[in-house]
């Protein structure tokens, strides 16, 4: 059920600043369906950083493994972030970001995640189908005051 830890390559400079503009679009941005209100956010402490390298040939069944996860991940605790699909430049390389309360929360989850037959079925089609060749896992915690800051480009002084 649980991948085998492997090693990716580090991230590059193009690459870190992708993913950071992509969860700042994710989390930091307004609302526009919400009537432009920002909505309200659990303070969350730490955040599973998923790197998936990817068969580019199952693009489409790695979103659909993604998609099921969108339904198992706040079901079983976990503040999903998003997954993303590689779109441009580097076509094997996806992400999962997955942030939750506590380091407790994050343990009650993954017993959660254990006993959830959707979930293990999500991840017994994986290995089967071969879609994901390596994962990497990386907890991050967010630097109060550095998330979700506007732009402030073009506004006079």
């Amino acid at each position: 059920m649980e991948p085998v830890a492997t090693s990716l390559p580090p991230l590059n400079r193009r690459e870190a600043l992708l993913l950071m503009a992509a969860l700042g679009a994710a989390l930091g941005g307004n609302d526009s369906q919400a009537g432009g209100k920002v909505p309200e956010r659990t303070a969350m402490t730490l955040t599973c950083f998923i790197r998936y390298q990817i068969d580019p040939f199952q693009r489409d069944e790695f979103k659909k493994y993604a998609e099921t996860w969108g339904r198992i991940i706040p079901r079983c605790g976990g503040h999903l972030v998003g997954y993303f699909l590689p779109a441009e430049g580097t076509n094997d390389i996806g992400w999962g970001l997955i942030a939750f309360d506590s380091l407790a929360a994050y343990e009650a989850y993954r017993t959660r995640l254990k006993a959830d037959l959707e979930a293990r079925e999500n991840f017994q089609m994986a290995q089967s189908k071969r879609i994901i060749l390596r994962e990497e896992r990386t907890f991050v915690e967010l630097v109060e005051g550095t998330f979700g800051l506007p732009s402030t480009l073009g506004r006079s002084a």
